[in-house]
């Protein structure tokens, strides 16, 4: 390990790991690089507030600064909470927790799983109706104060998880998508010879070859085939349309629906398309988007 690298190790063992990226960076460990690095200075994490700076200054053997304001300010530490009236189960939330405290499915209410919860808040921003508060939950203490180094070392576990997910997940994609084009690609064709060359024979003129001549002669324009086809996709789609609102039924009458389903503008309507479109090219299943469990699959 370099020294660069073991210094960066050491910075990261102080950061909260909250990975709420206040700090200009993906995540605490690539703040950690950075500041090891020197290309960023060691008073830019809100979450660790002037208590995370001292730590980090004694650590680097350099003077104690106040915490630039541009990251933030130092603050109770909060916790999201879902207002479940509001909630359209878009998803959105989900795929932007870093450490997986939010659970749900597609249609479907989230949770927050509080434990879990590092206060973050980057589900809010792409939450489409404004669903999602943050809530002090420490009181008056700040900082280092308001969080442990037990709850920090847990978090860098689910951190570090999420993102093994995610490169197991995208492994799994370029895997299906690489097997299903080797099943589309045409197999090697070997050129001919003289020894495989066969010498073309006459067949004799009968009714059957007529027949077959005629019927290649006169087959169906590809414009027909393409219409046979387009028609047979929409009859997929309407199918499945109908199944969805059925499901969506059952489930508002069990009371496991969202419950803002009616009152959603056109604005907020096309960030849940956009969103559902996304996972579909990533080939994420949009019924489930539980982050963590076998119900979070890829389509073939």
């Amino acid at each position: 390990m370099s020294e660069v690298s073991a210094l960066a190790q050491r910075i990261d063992a102080l950061l909260p790991q909250t990975q709420c990226t206040k700090c200009g960076y993906a995540g605490c460990r690539p703040y950690a690089d950075a500041i090891a690095n020197g290309q960023a200075s060691y008073n830019q994490c809100p979450p660790g507030g002037a208590e995370g700076v001292e730590r980090l200054a004694r650590l680097l053997g350099r003077p104690v600064i106040a915490l630039n304001p541009e990251n933030g300010v130092e603050r109770p530490r909060p916790r999201a909470l879902i207002d479940e009236s509001l909630c359209i189960g878009c998803t959105l939330c989900i795929q932007a927790c870093p450490v997986d405290a939010i659970v749900g499915a597609a249609k479907l209410m989230h949770t927050v799983i509080e434990d879990r919860c590092t206060g973050c808040d980057l589900c809010v921003p792409p939450c489409p109706v404004d669903c999602i508060d943050m809530v002090p939950v420490t009181g008056e203490r700040t900082g280092w104060d308001a969080w442990s180094q037990a709850q920090a070392d847990e978090a860098r576990t689910h951190f570090e998880a999420h993102q093994a997910r995610l490169e197991k997940e995208k492994a799994q994609r370029e895997a299906r998508l690489a097997a299903r084009a080797a099943r589309v690609a045409p197999g090697p064709q070997s050129a001919p010879t003289a020894e495989n060359v066969q010498p073309q024979v006459a067949a004799p003129h009968t009714e059957a070859s007529s027949v077959s001549n005629d019927e290649t002669t006169d087959a169906a324009p590809a414009a027909d085939a393409a219409a046979t086809a387009a028609a047979r996709k929409q009859a997929i789609i309407q199918a499945a349309l109908e199944r969805a609102r059925q499901k969506k039924a059952a489930l508002a009458a069990e009371g496991l629906g969202p419950k803002n389903t009616e009152n959603v503008s056109a604005a907020v309507q096309a960030q849940i398309d956009e969103a559902e479109a996304r996972r579909k090219r990533l080939g994420l299943d949009a019924r489930s988007a539980t982050p963590g469990t076998d119900n979070a699959k890829d389509n073939d």
